[in-house]
C-alpha cells in the first residue's frame, strides 16, 4: 500500500497534561496525564523514524541520545536524532538545548549530580512555530506549558542525566559518556524549492521539510526513503484519502497528495540531505 495510517499510542508521564488539543478529544480521563501519543505502524514494523506529539506541565529529565555509533556498540540498531515543532506555548515556556559553555566530561558529570546542571543548560524560550533539531548528544530538556510535534529517529533510547529528585533511574555514566558538552549548533536550514517545499532541517539522520497552501500533485518518496506526513493544520488527500490534524501518514511509493487552501503539512523522510524531486 502507498499510504499507510499509523496508530495512535497514548503514553501517560508524571509530566503529562489532561488539557489536549481538539484533535486529540479535550480533556483527558486516564489515571495519570497523558504526556505522550505515539504513531507506530499498525503491523508493528520496526521504521526509521517515530513521529509523536508531547503535552508537558513539568520539566521533563535534563537527558540526551546516543548517535548511531554509540548505539550500536550497546547492542542498539540506531541513535537518536529529533526534531520538533512546537504547537503552542504558554508565557514563559521554555526549552533547553545545549550548555550555555563547553565543559569537560569531569565537570558535567558533577554537575548531574549536584543539579547544577540545570542552570548549565541552555534554557531559550519557547514560542508556538518554533523548529528545532537536537542532534544526538545534545543535552536538552523541555519545560512546562508546551504541546510540540517530536520526529526522531525511531529508538526508545534515553539516558537521563538529571530529575529533579523524581524517583526514575538516572544514566550519568552513559549519558555523560555520549554528550557533546558543549552549546548548541543548529540544523535548521529554512530554505525554499521547487513546489511550494520548505526544508526546515538537514545534514543529520532525517530531513524535514513543510508544505503550505494549495497543492495538487504526486508525492514521490524514494524506494529506500519513505515520508512521514503530519498535518498540522488544514485539511489534504493522500492517496485518495483523508489528511486531517492529529493523524500521521507512512508514504513507501508514489502516491496523490493534494492540499486545501491554508493547509499545512510536515513531511520527514531518512537520510542526510533533501530529495531533488519530492514532490511532482
Amino acid at each position: 500500500m502507498a499510504a499507510t495510517r499509523l496508530i495512535r499510542k497514548e503514553v501517560e508521564k508524571v509530566w503529562g497534561r489532561r488539557d489536549l488539543p481538539d484533535m486529540f478529544g479535550g480533556d483527558y480521563r486516564g489515571a495519570e496525564p497523558l504526556g505522550e501519543i505515539w504513531f507506530e505502524h499498525p503491523q508493528g514494523r520496526d521504521v526509521e523514524l517515530l513521529v509523536k506529539y508531547l503535552f508537558t506541565s513539568q520539566r521533563l529529565s535534563i537527558q540526551v541520545h546516543p548517535d548511531d555509533a554509540a548505539a550500536r556498540a550497546a547492542g542498539h540498531r540506531r541513535g537518536k536524532d529529533e526534531a520538533w515543532i512546537v504547537l503552542s506555548a504558554d508565557p514563559g515556556a521554555e526549552i533547553g538545548l545545549g550548555l550555555t559553555r563547553a565543559v569537560a566530561k569531569e565537570e558535567l558529570a558533577q554537575a548531574a549530580r549536584d543539579g547544577s546542571i540545570e542552570t548549565l543548560v541552555d534554557w531559550r524560550p519557547a514560542a508556538a512555530g518554533d523548529v528545532l533539531y537536537s542532534p544526538a548528544g545534545t543535552v536538552h530538556a523541555l519545560g512546562p506549558g508546551l504541546v510540540l510535534i517530536e520526529i526522531q529517529q525511531n529508538a526508545d533510547l534515553t539516558y537521563r542525566l538529571y530529575d529533579y529528585g523524581r524517583p526514575r533511574e538516572l544514566h550519568r555514566d552513559e549519558g555523560v559518556r555520549v554528550a557533546n558538552a558543549a552549546p548548541h549548533v543548529s540544523g535548521v536550514r529554512g530554505y525554499a524549492r521547487s513546489h511550494g517545499r520548505e526544508v526546515l532541517a538537514e545534514g543529520r539522520s532525517f530531513v524535514l521539510e513543510r508544505l503550505r497552501n494549495a497543492l495538487v500533485g504526486e508525492l514521490r518518496p524514494a524506494e529506500d526513503r519513505p515520508a512521514w506526513l503530519v498535518p498540522v493544520r488544514g485539511r489534504g488527500r493522500v492517496a485518495g484519502r483523508p489528511l486531517e490534524p492529529g493523524d500521521v501518514w507512512l508514504v513507501d511509493s508514489v502516491a496523490a497528495l493534494s492540499l486545501e487552501e491554508g493547509a499545512e503539512l510536515l513531511v520527514a523522510y531518512p537520510g542526510a540531505s533533501a530529495a531533488e524531486a519530492l514532490i511532482g
